[in-house]
């Protein structure tokens, strides 16, 4: 709508309009000034654009003109000289409808996003939220629409239970250790399906939507319907333990006892690449929101990433030293990483630099699971208690948790965030149990984003799903820096080969340095008399190629050639001829 302001408007009336926009965008408020600019100028990746035009303008003033002729030049330079009107008029044009949509965008943002996220606040200090229990929620505080996510189901007969959620928040599935697999609606908390696999079952998880999914059984990996009819049997992924799925490109990566990681093409059914990881079992898998780079803990403590891409693991960070790593998760920014080790001991890693920012002891036994909600909030499950941090824990060690939830006697297995909603979803040796934790969803909901929407129907769902399919990204996309895809290259072929020559002297550099620092190295010390000042000095000057070593090297070569005249009998006592006429095999009697 704010596109016809400008239609039929002569050029005087758009300069009018400009100048008059621009006045009432400096007369806003501080906050919302920045909001109106912001969506003027684009969002915050602006940087690659700005670059970009920079190095059209450096290939302007730099023009190769080597094959042009004089009056070629000379045409070219009076062209720049020029001013064009019309182009000049279609910018002014272009301007003032960017500022009318600038505007309206930030009109349309205040109206729209009508809910904000919140923390429970205490209103005196001898207050702590930590207190607040599950029961007070319910009966005091909440209303009767989110007070009825607070349950609790006992399933002794099938458990330990796992629990995943779908994109939107709006089905979980239901993994019992003992064959049982079902799925519930979260709005009607209905069963909608049900069904026993009669073989045990290490993990289950979503595919695209929440009408398929893939369950880890004893020997393979099944798909099955929202309706318990299975799919598709996949032969090749045997003994999973982990699953994780990556929406946007389509990709089922699985983990198992053989240590082998494969990524499945749920789209074709093809196998896309299978990487061994060399360290044995593992069952600990989570994949970066980010840059849907794959984490996995093992065994001895480490984490390592990985991209369908790469045979190798792209990083290796030693998390828990001498205990296993139980957990993983990941913030939706991709900048922080914690993990749970055997040690009792969870561990916030700051994954720009690799770094450990700080760490939180656990009690009543070593971290299981580990969550990280759309808003920061920050779940562990550990024993039979569940622990909750403010989002700031991620950043600065936190004195005390946000919040805590008992479960008496049962052992936590797993703990999921609840998409767009205010509630946490855990699964014990005796069921499964559902908790509200204020301020942990998403409030606002991006409808952009596929299969995000909670009360889509089934002709919805379809389209969303060609659109899916229509834009997912290949595998070789995957990559610790997602912004490095889609760059722009120099035009200029002379810039371009400038700027690889300076990338290869720094490399140059780069390796003169770790050559000079490695032959700085202190040597290493050495035990049974090898680090004695003589046998260093012989080691320094084993090399080195003096006068003295040219005689040893002469009086070694004549001695040897002086054996080997014994042995053949040159220059000895006449016996030779008679050596000769011996036999070759009584020559050893002799």
């Amino acid at each position: 709508m704010a596109s016809d302001l400008t239609l039929g408007a002569t050029h005087s009336q758009i300069l009018e309009q400009r100048k008059s926009l621009k006045k009432q965008i400096h007369s806003l408020p501080r906050d919302q000034k920045s909001k109106v600019l912001s969506h003027f100028h684009g969002s915050e990746r602006t940087d690659m654009s700005k670059q970009r035009l920079r190095n059209l303008r450096e290939d302007d003033k730099h023009q190769d003109t080597s094959n042009m002729s004089d009056i070629q030049r000379h045409t070219l330079d009076k062209r720049k000289r020029r001013q064009n009107p019309a182009l000049q008029r279609q910018m002014h044009r272009r301007e003032t409808k960017r500022l009318q949509n600038a505007v309206a965008a930030a009109d349309a943002e205040e109206i729209l996003h009508t809910h904000t996220t919140g923390l429970v606040e205490v209103e005196t200090d001898m207050e702590r939220t930590l207190q607040l229990t599950q029961q007070q929620l319910k009966n005091e505080h909440l209303q009767e629409g989110v007070a009825r996510n607070i349950f609790d189901l006992e399933l002794k007969e099938y458990s330990p239970y796992k629990l995943r959620y779908d994109r939107s928040g709006r089905f979980s599935l239901l993994a019992g250790a003992a064959g049982h697999v079902s799925i519930i609606d979260q709005h009607s908390l209905a069963l909608t399906s049900e069904f026993f696999v009669n073989e045990t079952v290490r993990d289950a998880c979503f595919l695209h939507n929440g009408s398929m999914m893939a369950v880890a059984q004893e020997k393979n990996v099944f798909v099955y319907d929202d309706k318990g009819v299975e799919i598709h049997r996949m032969d090749g992924h045997r003994r999973v333990m982990g699953m994780e799925f990556l929406p946007y490109h389509w990709l089922l990566a699985t983990i198992g006892h053989s240590g082998q990681l494969q990524y499945q093409d749920t789209s074709t059914g093809a196998l896309v690449s299978q990487h061994r990881t060399k360290m044995g079992p593992c069952g600990v898998i989570r994949q970066n929101p980010f840059n849907s780079v794959v984490h996995l803990g093992h065994t001895n403590g480490t984490v390592t990433l990985w991209s369908p891409s790469s045979s190798e693991y792209l990083v290796k960070l030693l998390c828990h030293k001498g205990s296993p790593v139980t957990s993983l998760a990941m913030d939706r920014s991709g900048r922080y990483m914690v993990t749970g080790g055997g040690d009792s001991k969870v561990k916030v890693w700051d994954l720009r630099m690799y770094k450990e920012v700080h760490s939180y002891n656990t009690y009543g036994g070593a971290p299981t699971c580990v969550d990280i909600s759309q808003t920061g909030i920050l779940g562990i499950g550990h024993g039979c208690h569940t622990t909750f941090w403010r989002p700031e824990a991620l950043r600065v060690k936190m004195k005390e948790p946000y919040m805590k939830h008992q479960l008496s006697g049962k052992g936590v297995e797993s703990l999921r965030f609840r998409p767009f909603e205010d509630v946490c979803g855990i699964g014990h040796t005796m069921g499964i149990s559902s908790i509200v934790i204020p301020g942990s969803g998403e409030p606002n909901l991006d409808s952009m984003e596929h299969f995000t929407n909670p009360f889509m129907d089934n002709k919805q769902r379809r389209e969303a799903e060609v659109r899916s399919l229509l834009e997912k990204l290949s595998p070789d996309m995957i990559a610790l820096d997602p912004d490095a895809i889609g760059s722009v290259e120099e035009s200029n072929l002379i810039q371009r080969r400038q700027r690889m020559r300076d990338v290869a002297e720094e490399a140059d550099a780069r390796k003169a340095e770790e050559m000079e620092a490695l032959k700085n190295k202190k040597e290493k010390k050495r035990m049974r008399g090898r680090s004695k000042i003589a046998k260093k000095l012989a080691r320094k000057h084993k090399n080195i190629i003096d006068d003295n070593m040219l005689k040893l090297k002469e009086l070694r070569e004549k001695e040897k050639a002086e054996r080997e005249a014994e042995r053949t009998g040159v220059g000895g006592d006449g016996d030779s001829d008679a050596d000769d006429e011996t036999p070759s095999a009584l020559k050893r009697f002799f």
